[in-house]
């Protein structure tokens, strides 16, 4: 007599799903990393280009008011300024003050 063939059975989709339960729901973890991931790099982006446009005005301010300071120091502009109150440039030797030293 013959030997009879078993019949391959195809599973059915919801038998599949519950059999692989652990691996798709580790997929979709993995799935879920990756797009936070991707948010979180876009975030950083966009933080360090406010970043950069920042750093640039301050850099701005900072040469702006440096070289406002280099020209108010100017011997001519201090002059100019000091002269309103009564101050003139002192053309002579300057005067030394003596203290006496004093008593312990």
């Amino acid at each position: 007599m013959a030997a009879k063939r078993k019949r391959a059975t195809v599973p059915s989709v919801p038998a599949l799903i519950l059999d692989n339960l652990g691996y798709l729901s580790f997929l979709g973890v993995l799935a879920l990393l990756y797009i936070g991931n991707a948010h979180y790099a876009e975030y950083n982006v966009r933080r360090i280009q406010e970043l950069e446009s920042d750093i640039k005005e301050k850099r701005w301010l900072y040469m702006s008011l440096e070289s406002e300071n280099m020209y108010n120091g100017l011997r001519s502009e201090v002059v100019d300024q000091v002269r309103p109150a009564g101050l003139r440039l002192h053309r002579g030797k300057p005067k030394k003050i003596y203290a006496p030293p004093r008593a312990k």
